[in-house]
C-alpha cells in the first residue's frame, strides 16, 4: 500500500533466476545428449562395416546355418539315427562359431560398452541409498498408518490398472498387426536352449522375493521391492515414535539430499555414457538388424505410441494442461532411459524433476519407487506383445481364453523384477515353458532386443512419472 515491495517479491525473482539457471543447465545436457547418441550410430556404423566386418561375416554365416540344420533335425523322426547325431554334432560346432565371433566383436567394442556400463554402476551405487532415505522419509512425513493406506491404496490402483492396460493393448495390437505369421517356423528341436533364465510361478517364490531376509543383502543386490518393503515397515516405526523419530527424519531428508547432489555430478558423465552405449550396439548389430526386423520394430514402437497417448489421456484427466508442462519437465530422463536401456538409470533424475514440477518430497518418495517395483507399463507391454508374436512365429493358434490366462501370469510374474538383468526377456521365458511355447523362440528378439528396450525404458518412465502426477494432485499435494 504504501509502494514498498514485499519480501515475496525478492524471494519470487531469486527463484525466478535459479529456476532459469537451472533450465538452462538441462536444457545444454539434453542437447549433449542428443548429440552423443548421433554420434554413437554415426560411429557405430562406421565400425559395423569396417572394423567388425570379419565377425559380422562369421556371425550372419553361423546362424543362416544354424537355421538350416534346425530345420532338418525337426524333418527326422529316428533321433537315434547316424545323421540325426551328426547334424546334433555341427549345429554344436556353429553354435560354438557363433559364439566365440560375438566374444570377439564384443571384446573388440569393449572401450566403448565400458562407458555406459561403469555409468549404469553409478547410477546403481545410488539407487538402493536413495530409494531407502527418500521412501523412509517420505512414509514418516504421511504421519500415521492411516495416510500410508490412503495413498498406497490410491497408487496400487492406478499401478494396477495401467498394468492391465498396457498388457492389453500389446494382446490387441499383436493379434491386430499378427508380426509373427510372416516368419512361419518350423519347431525347433526339442531341448534348444536360449541361455536366459525363467521366473517360476510359485507363491513361495513370489513371497521370498518379496521380503529380504537381510536388507543389506537386498540393497547389495539392488532388490528395490525388497528395498520398499524395510522402508515402508522403517518409515512406519519412525512415525510412530514421536519426537525421537523427527531427528532421524531430518537426519534422512539431509542424506537424501546428498545423494541428489551426487546424482549430479554423475549425470555430467550422462553423454559419454549414451555414445559409449549406442556405438557398442551399433557395431555388434548393424543398421541391418533395422531391416531385418523393421516390421516388428515399427508395430511395437507403434504400439508404445499408442500407450503413450492412453498414459497422458488418463495423466490429463487429473492434471488437466499441467500434463503438457510435466512431459517437458521429464524430457532428459526418459532420453536419458532411452538411451541407456534402462529406466533405472533415469530414476534419480526423475525424483529431482517430479519435485521441482511441483509434486511434494513425500509423494514422489513413496510412489516413485514403488513404481520401480509395480508399474513398468512399457516392459508389460513388450511381454504380451513378445509372448504371443513368438507363438505367431511357430504357428501355434492361442484362443482368447489362453491368452487372458497368459496376460494374467504375466501380471503376476512381472511384479518386483525391475533389477533383474534383462528382466522382461526372464518373465517370457517362464511365461513361454507355462503354455508350452518353445522358449527358443526368444533367440528371435535376442538380436533386437535393445532396441526394444530403448524403447519400454524410455516409457517405464513416462508412465512412473504421470502415476506420482496423479496421486499428488489426488491428495492435493501438486503446487
Amino acid at each position: 500500500a504504501s509502494g514498498t515491495l514485499s519480501a515475496d517479491y525478492f524471494i519470487n525473482i531469486i527463484l525466478q533466476g535459479y529456476h532459469g539457471e537451472y533450465m538452462r543447465k538441462g536444457s545444454r545436457l539434453t542437447t549433449y545428449i542428443l548429440i552423443a547418441l548421433a554420434g554413437g550410430i554415426i560411429l557405430g556404423f562406421i565400425l559395423n562395416i569396417s572394423y567388425l566386418n570379419n565377425e559380422n561375416m562369421r556371425l550372419t554365416a553361423a546362424g543362416a546355418r544354424i537355421s538350416e540344420l534346425d530345420q532338418a533335425l525337426n524333418n527326422l523322426r529316428d533321433t537315434a539315427s547316424a545323421q540325426f547325431l551328426q547334424l546334433s554334432s555341427e549345429r554344436e560346432a556353429q553354435l560354438k562359431v557363433r559364439e566365440e565371433a560375438l566374444k570377439a566383436a564384443n571384446k573388440k567394442v569393449e572401450p566403448f560398452s565400458l562407458m555406459g556400463d561403469v555409468f549404469i554402476r553409478m547410477i546403481k551405487m545410488i539407487v538402493a541409498p536413495l530409494v531407502f532415505f527418500t521412501l523412509v522419509v517420505g512414509v514418516a512425513k504421511l504421519g500415521d498408518i492411516k495416510a500410508v493406506e490412503r495413498i498406497g491404496g490410491k497408487t496400487l490402483l492406478w499401478f494396477l490398472s495401467a498394468s492391465l492396460a498396457s498388457l492389453v493393448l500389446g494382446m490387441i495390437l499383436v493379434n491386430l498387426f499378427k508380426p509373427g505369421i510372416a516368419m512361419n517356423l518350423p519347431l525347433p528341436a526339442e531341448g534348444a536352449s536360449t541361455g536366459i533364465g525363467k521366473a517360476t510361478l510359485t507363491l513361495r517364490d513370489f513371497l521370498y522375493h518379496v521380503f529380504p531376509t537381510s536388507v543389506i543383502d537386498a540393497m547389495a543386490k539392488n532388490e528395490i521391492l525388497q528395498i520398499v518393503v524395510f522402508s515402508l515397515f522403517f518409515g512406519i516405526a519412525t512415525a510412530a515414535i514421536g519426537e525421537p523419530g523427527e531427528k532421524i527424519i531430518k537426519a534422512f531428508d539431509a542424506i537424501a539430499h546428498v545423494i541428489l547432489k551426487i546424482t549430479g555430478y554423475v549425470m555430467n558423465f550422462a553423454p559419454l555414457a549414451v555414445f559409449g552405449a549406442m556405438t557398442a550396439v551399433i557395431s555388434t548389430q548393424g543398421i541391418g538388424i533395422l531391416k531385418t526386423y523393421s516390421l516388428f520394430l515399427t508395430e511395437f514402437y507403434l504400439g508404445l505410441l499408442i500407450l503413450w497417448l492412453i498414459l497422458i489421456g488418463a495423466g490429463s484427466l487429473f492434471i488437466k494442461k499441467r500434463i503438457f508442462r510435466l512431459l517437458k519437465h521429464i524430457k532428459e530422463p526418459v532420453l536419458l532411459a532411452f538411451s541407456a536401456s534402462s529406466s533405472e538409470a533415469a530414476f534419480p533424475k526423475t525424483m529431482l524433476e517430479l519435485e521441482r514440477f511441483g509434486c511434494r518430497d513425500k509423494i514422489v518418495s513413496f510412489v516413485l519407487p514403488l513404481g520401480y517395483s509395480f508399474n513398468l507399463d512399457g516392459s508389460m507391454m513388450y511381454m504380451t506383445f513378445a509372448s504371443l508374436f513368438i507363438a505367431q512365429s511357430y504357428g501355434i493358434h492361442l484362443d482368447f481364453g489362453t491368452q487372458v490366462s497368459m496376460l494374467l501370469v504375466l501380471m503376476l510374474t512381472s511384479k518386483g523384477i525391475a533389477g533383474v538383468p534383462r528382466a522382461s526377456l526372464v518373465v517370457i521365458a517362464g511365461t513361454l515353458a507355462t503354455f508350452n511355447i518353445p522358449e527358443a523362440g526368444l533367440a528371435l528378439l535376442l538380436g533386437i532386443d535393445p532396441l526394444l528396450d530403448m524403447g519400454r525404458s524410455a516409457t517405464n518412465v513416462v508412465g512412473n512419472s504421470i502415476a506420482t502426477a496423479v496421486v499428488s494432485k489426488l491428495e492435493g499435494e501438486l503446487t
